[in-house]
Parts: structure tokens; sequence; C-alpha cells
């Protein structure tokens, strides 16, 4: 037989136990002064004895037909009394306790009920929110106690979850606006290659150049996202890493690239860079740098790869020679899918994903990037990460604010 759904409540068993703890105290106490009065004084029940009357006729004593009555010394009455008196107070503790025991399980479910209610008012709260609502809060008031502590935890974590989730439909949003743009170019130039007998061959190979170009574009973009999504999830396992080596094999992946646009990929790089780390993000981050950096350097110039140390942090710097970023747009170039202005001279200004990406790399790891970067003067990036064993130097507890090739500059 199923048991009554209030008797599974916490209220219940919280008044079960106020109850039973308190009746269990008070027979205590009760038996310990039961047995304290009962060893203290002599009580034993009333045994009276029969006494005859009598009487004196002709000098003789004679008993008395009939007559007769229960007698006892005093010291028998006086025991009688009081073992009557103990049955009295045994009677009187229990009915006491019997009530007791109903009085006090009524109490304990007021008082459970009462320090319940802020229980039952974030269970009502959390029954409103909703994953497309998180918007609702806890907001508990009151005495700064373990409950309150629990509402203003709940209350935090709504919020990340709320942040995460606007994160989420921003990127999806974004995701989809940029992919329905190449999608776009290539419905359209396929169907005015397709729809038309008339069209020449300059006409087919315009439109196959641009819908290469646009499905580019989304390759880039699709391969981006998913950098993401995996250095998001939870089933990485870092290992030992040489950042000068992931910085070497990058560094084997541009050199042609940038050869090809007429750029020189100078490396200066140093050993004993041991971090804990996942090698591939890290070279993900590496070659989004310098993919950025050959996307905007002009043919002639130099663009410079190096690593090194300082305050027991090991940073990876790429300095380009291109256009510079405003101050005001230092931080924004880190947002996701955030591209900057329009240039004049038409240049790609790529998914808006690979520094996005970068950062998120670079803080998994425990590090920070900065940016050094002024208009017409180029831009340094910098990637701060902890080494493994910082040696003889202490890490400072955040990177150094300089630019490590300013201060360390690279021979010409």
């Amino acid at each position: 037989m199923a048991r009554p759904v209030w008797t599974q409540t916490i209220r219940f068993r919280l008044a079960a136990a106020y109850s039973l703890v308190l009746f269990g105290l008070a027979a205590l106490v009760l038996v310990a002064v039961y047995t304290v009065v009962s060893q203290s004084v002599d009580a034993a029940p009333l045994n009276p004895i029969t006494v005859q009357k009598v009487k004196e006729v002709d000098g003789r004593i004679v008993l008395r037909d009939g007559e007769q009555f229960q007698a006892a010394d005093l010291a028998s009455v006086q025991e009688a009394v009081n073992h009557k008196a103990l049955e009295l107070m045994r009677d009187a503790s229990s009915a006491a306790l019997g009530g007791l025991l109903v009085v006090s399980f009524g109490v304990g479910w007021w008082l459970a009920g009462r320090v319940l209610r802020p229980v039952q008012r974030v269970t009502a709260t959390a029954r409103e929110i909703g994953a497309t609502d998180l918007s609702r809060r806890i907001a508990l008031d009151g005495p700064r106690d373990e409950l309150r502590d629990l509402a203003d935890t709940v209350d935090d974590m709504l919020d990340r979850l709320d942040r995460a989730f606007a994160a989420q439909r921003q990127m999806i949003d974004d995701a989809s606006h940029e992919l329905r743009n190449p999608l776009a170019i290539i419905q359209i130039n396929l169907d005015a290659v397709l729809a038309r007998d008339d069209v020449d061959a300059a006409e087919r190979r315009r439109a196959s150049a641009v819908t290469a170009r646009a499905t580019q574009r989304m390759s880039s973009l699709i391969e981006d996202l998913l950098a993401a999504a995996r250095r998001a999830a939870p089933a990485f396992t870092d290992t030992d890493v040489d950042l000068g080596q992931v910085a070497d094999e990058a560094a084997d992946a541009f050199t042609l690239l940038a050869e090809g646009d007429g750029l020189r990929l100078t490396r200066r790089f140093t050993s004993g860079l041991g971090l804990i780390g996942d090698p591939e993000a890290l070279r993900r981050a590496v070659d989004n740098l310098l993919s950025n950096a050959v996307r905007v350097s002009p043919p002639g110039e130099e663009i410079v790869l190096a690593t090194g140390r300082t305050g027991g942090w090991a940073w990876l710097a790429v300095r380009d020679h291109g256009p510079g970023i405003p101050p005001e747009h230092q931080e924004r170039v880190f947002d996701r899918f955030w591209r900057g202005p329009d240039t004049a001279d038409g240049r790609d200004r790529g998914t808006g994903l690979g520094l996005a990406i970068v950062r998120q790399v670079v803080e998994s790891h425990g590090g920070s990037v900065a940016i050094h970067s002024a208009p017409g003067a180029g831009t340094t990036f910098v990637l701060w990460l902890p080494l493994r064993a910082a040696g003889a130097v202490e890490r400072t507890p955040r990177p150094p604010a300089s630019d490590p090739l300013a201060t360390h500059p690279v021979p010409s």
C-alpha cells in the first residue's frame, strides 16, 4: 500500500523529527525524576491487619461479634501514601507524554512550514523558469542564512545560464546571417548560368569564380565554428606542449603562402617553453594569427613570428605591417563575427571568428591575449601562456602589459 504523499515530504519528516526528539527528551527527564523520587522514599502498597473489637465481661476479655476493623502502623500508612503518589505521577506523566507527542508534532509541522517557506519559493520560481526565458530571479530576502545563500547561488547560476544562452542564440543568429549571404550568392550565380542558354564561357568562368569564393568563405566559417565547438567540448585532454614547436609548425605551413603574396615571414623562437595544453588548439590559434597577418599585410612587408618567456610566462607574438587597428576597435576585434569597418581597398575582412577563437583557446589555457596597434603602424598580437615550470623565476599574477617585440626587438 502506497504511503500518502504528504507523509513523503521533508516537512513531515522534519515535524516527526522535532516531535520524536522532544518526546524522547521529555521522557528521559520524567523517567529520571521518577527514578530519583522512587529511590528517595519508601513506598509499598498498604497491607493492613484485621483487628477484632473486644469487650470485658465479668472480668474477662471477649470478642465482639461482627465488630472488627482494619489497622496499620504509621510507617505502613506513610509507605502506602508514597506508593499512591508514585502511581499518580507515573499515570500523569504517561498522559502528559502522549499529549506532548501530539502537540509537538503540530508545532513541528508549523515550524517546518515556516522554515521551508523559502524553499517553496525557490521551487515555485524554478517551475516558472524555462530554457527560453531565464530572466526570472528568486531574489530571496530575509536574514543571511543558508537558505538565502542557496537562493543567491541559484540566482548566480541563472545569470550564468542566461548569459550562456544569450551568447549561444547570438552566435547562431550571427552564423545564420554569415552563411545566408554566400548561399544567396551561390544560388543567384547558379540560377543566372543555368537558366540562360546564351551564357558564354567568360560568364561561366566568372560565375564559377564567384561561387568558388563564396564556397571558400562558407568553408572557412564552418571550420572556425567547428574549432570553437571542439575547444568548448569537455572531452579535451591537455598534454605537454612545446610552444616553440607549435610556432615552428605553423610557420612552416604559412611560409609559402606568405612568399606567394610577396611577404617575408621571420622566425625567432626560444627553446624550452613547456606548457600544459592542447597542441591542436594552440596550433589553430597561431594559424589564425598568421592568416590574419598575411591577409592584412601589403606586399613586400615582413611578418614576425616570435616566442619567449618573461616573468614566468611564455609568450608568442605575431607582428604585421598592416593598416593597424584604432584604439576604439581593439577590444571588439575579439568579438565573434565582428569584422571591423569596410576598407577602402576592398580587402577581405575574414569571417570574424578567427580572433575570437584565439582568445577562447588562450583563456582556456589560463592565459590572455594582448594587442598592440595603432593606425598606420601595424599590429602585434601577443599570446601570454603560463609556463609548465617557471624555474627560478616566480610567475607574476598577471602577464606583463608591454609588447615583448618592442622590449626584445627582432634583429634585421
